[in-house]
C-alpha cells in the first residue's frame, strides 16, 4: 500500500472544522484507491503562539518540512489583534511560504452551475467562468527591503519595496506557462508597466519566456483594468499570471464570482518537493464550534495536494466530481443556501461528499 505523510496545521478558529471534513474525504478516497494518507497535527498561527509565544514554532516548520505535502486550515483571531505586528497569526503564513520557498500560489476560480444564483453578478456574466489564477508568493511588497517605520521630517514615514530579480519573475512565469499548456493556451499577465519600473521588468521577462512556450497565446493587462475586467467578463481570462500583491487583490476578487470563499482551495507550489494546501478563507473564529462552515474549499485543496504533490489524478477527480455530485443533489451549507435546497452542517456535507466518492 502506498503512504502518503502530511503536515496537518488546523490553525485557528474554524480551521479544524474544515480540516476534520478534508481529512475524512482523503481517507475515503484512500480506503477506495488503497492509499494510506498519514495526517501528523502541529500548530501554527494564535494556536502556536498561546503556547510557544510564536506563530511559527520550530517544531511545527520541521514537520513540515519532513512531510510530502501541507494541508493547512486558517489562522487568526480578533483576540490576537493587538499583539505585536512580528506575533501576529498571520505572520506565520508569510514565514512558511518563505521558508518552504512556496513561490508558486494557484488559486482556481470556478463557478459551478448549480450555484450560478448566488454569485453577486449577474448569471449570463459568470456562467462558466473558470480561472485559474497564478500568484508569485515570495517576493514583492510583503518581502522587499528595506522596509519599516521611521521619524522624517518630524513626523512618523514608513515604507515597503515592491522588487522583483528576474530569476523570480522566471520562475513563475515558467509555472504559469505550463498551466496554462494544460487548460486551453491562455495567459493573461497582469502588471502596472505603465507606472512602475518593477512592471516593466516583470513585463519584459514574462515576455522572453513565453518564446519557449509559442503553443500559448499571451496577453498582457494593466492591474486596474484587469480589476474592471474580471467583473465586466471573466470568462475571458483563462490563466492569470501576476505579482504577489495584485495578485492578493485580483485573486480575492475572483472568489467572490463564484458567490463564497467557502467554495474555492488553493495550492503553493516550489521548485522542490515542499508544497502547501489550504482554503482561501479565514478562520471565522466567531463561527467557531457551530458546526455550519464550508468545507468545500479545504476539501477541493487536499484535492489539489493529490494532482500537484502525488500525481494521483483520478483520486483528484474522483473528489471534485463528488462535490459537483453533492451541490446537484441539492445540498447546501448557509454560505450558499438557495431556496429548495436542503442546509446541511460542515461535518453532514463532508459525509456525503465522501459516501459520493464511493459511488464514482
Amino acid at each position: 500500500m502506498k503512504t502518503y505523510n502530511i503536515a496537518l496545521l488546523a490553525g485557528d478558529g474554524t480551521g479544524k472544522e474544515v480540516t476534520d471534513e478534508a481529512v475524512k474525504v482523503l481517507k475515503t478516497a484512500g480506503k477506495k484507491y488503497s492509499i494510506e494518507f498519514n495526517f501528523e497535527p502541529a500548530l501554527i498561527g494564535g494556536c502556536a503562539y498561546d503556547k510557544y509565544n510564536t506563530p511559527l514554532p520550530d517544531e511545527t516548520l520541521t514537520i513540515a518540512k519532513n512531510a510530502d505535502a501541507v494541508l493547512l486550515g486558517a489562522v487568526g483571531d480578533w483576540k490576537y489583534d493587538k499583539l505585536p505586528p512580528e506575533v501576529r497569526p498571520e505572520k506565520a503564513l508569510l514565514g512558511i511560504r518563505k521558508e518552504l520557498n512556496l513561490f508558486a500560489n494557484l488559486r482556481p476560480a470556478i463557478v459551478y452551475p448549480e450555484l450560478t444564483s448566488i454569485s453577486p453578478l449577474k448569471e449570463d456574466i459568470v456562467s462558466g467562468t473558470d480561472i485559474m489564477i497564478i500568484r508569485e508568493l515570495t517576493g514583492d511588497v510583503y518581502f522587499g527591503t528595506p522596509k519599516g517605520t521611521e521619524i522624517k521630517s518630524g513626523e512618523k514615514f514608513a515604507y515597503n519595496n515592491m522588487c522583483y530579480y528576474e530569476s523570480e519573475i522566471k520562475r513563475i512565469a515558467h509555472r504559469a506557462f505550463k498551466v496554462a499548456m494544460q487548460r486551453n493556451k491562455r495567459l493573461c499577465s497582469v502588471d502596472k508597466a505603465n507606472v512602475l519600473d518593477v512592471s516593466r521588468l516583470w513585463r519584459e521577462t514574462v515576455l522572453e519566456v513565453s518564446k519557449e512556450y509559442p503553443q500559448v497565446e499571451l496577453s498582457n493587462m494593466y492591474v486596474d483594468n484587469a480589476s474592471m475586467q474580471l467583473i465586466r467578463n471573466p470568462k475571458q481570462f483563462d490563466v492569470i499570471l501576476t505579482g504577489n500583491i495584485f495578485g492578493d487583490i485580483l485573486s480575492d476578487e475572483a472568489s467572490m464570482l463564484s458567490g463564497s470563499l467557502g467554495l474555492l482551495p488553493s495550492a503553493s507550489l516550489s521548485d522542490g518537493k515542499y508544497a502547501m494546501y489550504e482554503p482561501i478563507h479565514g478562520s471565522a473564529p466567531d463561527l467557531k464550534g457551530l458546526n455550519v462552515v464550508n468545507p468545500i474549499a479545504t476539501i477541493l485543496s487536499g484535492a489539489l495536494m493529490l494532482k500537484y504533490s502525488f500525481n494521483l489524478d483520478d483520486i483528484h477527480d474522483d473528489i471534485t466530481n463528488a462535490v459537483r455530485k453533492t451541490l446537484k443533489q441539492g445540498f447546501r451549507t448557509k454560505d450558499i443556501e438557495q431556496a429548495g435546497m436542503e442546509i446541511v452542517s460542515t461535518s453532514k456535507m463532508g459525509d456525503i461528499i465522501s459516501d459520493n466518492i464511493l459511488q464514482e
